[in-house]
């Protein structure tokens, strides 16, 4: 897969390591000098260029790209870099960098963002995940599915304890991807069973996660 990483700061640097780890093709782009360190990233290519200039996503050749990643310190470069990859270049799959949450609204479909990351809300999340037992946590969001990533912890008096996972009757519009269990992941197979304690992570429509959470701990139903 070839990914284009608008931003070569500490946070684009450590995304392009990680997908080069995975076997991934990476390309950074940063407009500033100062920023361009190829002995950082060895692996990766290196691009001098401002990412809102369409004359510099043609240079980069953004049309073979599979994603393209907007990782800078400004949400105004995030959203145009979006925008211009989805609508003058179709990239498949954009992942925007929301720097302020107040501008977490705009990053949405309609600015080419199919996926956002906020380093404020992933962090509410996590720390909400580990306090909180019985209660559906949204851990991320596709804007354009309409559909989260989510996170439950199994009480223990739940009716669904020690079941196989295929036997519950699930909403519709809702995937069980894994349940992590004592440092290990389990594919939801249908014979595997849940039990209490489990993290179970779902993909699920917006509109399913009261019903979701309702089933699996009916005492902690949203009210």
């Amino acid at each position: 897969m070839r990914v284009a990483i608008a931003g070569a700061g500490a946070v684009g640097r450590s995304i392009a390591r990680e997908l080069i780890t995975n076997g991934h093709q990476v390309l950074l782009i940063d407009k500033d000098p100062h920023s361009i360190k190829p002995e950082r990233v060895p692996d990766a290519e290196w691009l001098l260029a401002d990412s809102c200039e369409l004359s510099s996503l043609e240079e980069a050749h953004l049309d073979d790209c599979d994603v393209v990643i907007a990782a800078t310190g400004d949400d105004k470069v995030n959203l145009v870099t979006a925008l211009l990859a989805k609508t003058e270049f179709a990239v498949p799959r954009t992942v925007g960098r929301v720097n302020h949450p107040n501008n977490e609204w705009l990053f949405n479909e309609a600015w080419g963002v199919d996926v956002n990351v906020s380093t404020p809300r992933i962090m509410s999340a996590l720390v909400e995940e580990a306090v909180t037992v019985g209660d559906l946590v949204r851990l991320f969001t596709f804007r354009q599915s309409n559909a989260n990533l989510v996170e439950l912890t199994l009480p223990d008096d739940s009716p669904y304890v020690g079941k196989p996972s295929g036997l519950i009757p699930f909403p519709e519009n809702v995937a069980l991807v894994t349940i992590l269990r004592d440092g290990q992941v389990y594919p939801p197979d249908g014979e595997q069973p849940i039990e209490a304690g489990d993290e179970l992570l779902f993909v699920v429509s917006a509109d399913v996660e009261n019903e979701l959470e309702s089933l699996l701990n009916p005492d902690h139903a949203p009210g």
